[in-house]
């Protein structure tokens, strides 16, 4: 194994994700991921995976990500990584399978529709 590669998408935000033999090391766009994602609770959305088979110190993990938000990347390289841990071992697949780590959210945001203030908000009613 020298390096897979997958990809992962939320709402606007494309992550392709590199992962190798290593000592558990994640960096995302060139920075650790605790600098790129200061909040805690979107650094551990980041290591779900990881640490759902326990591999969290084997695999060095380098990330590019652009687009969306701060949340929509997180959970985009979360999708990448659990994808390229199934493509490493196929017994990896069920337990992320059942956090449903390997589903994609298909949510986006709903387009403005005209005569609305915005996509379902309507103007105040007035009867006089």
């Amino acid at each position: 194994m020298e390096m897979i590669n997958s990809v992962g998408r939320r709402k606007a935000a494309v992550a392709r994700v590199y992962l190798k033999k290593g000592e558990g090391q994640i960096l995302v766009n060139g920075k650790d991921y605790k600098d790129y994602f200061p909040v805690v609770h979107i650094q551990t959305k980041i290591v779900e995976p990881l640490l759902e088979v326990e591999v969290q110190n084997i695999y060095d993990i380098q990330a590019n990500v652009n687009g969306g938000g701060v949340k929509g990347q997180a959970e985009a390289v979360r999708l990448a990584i659990a994808k390229a841990l199934c493509e490493i071992n196929d017994e990896f697949r069920s337990p992320l399978k059942v956090k449903k780590l390997l589903s994609r959210d298909p949510r986006r945001v709903e387009r403005k529709k005209y005569g609305r203030p915005k996509a379902r908000k309507s103007f105040q009613f007035s009867k006089r």
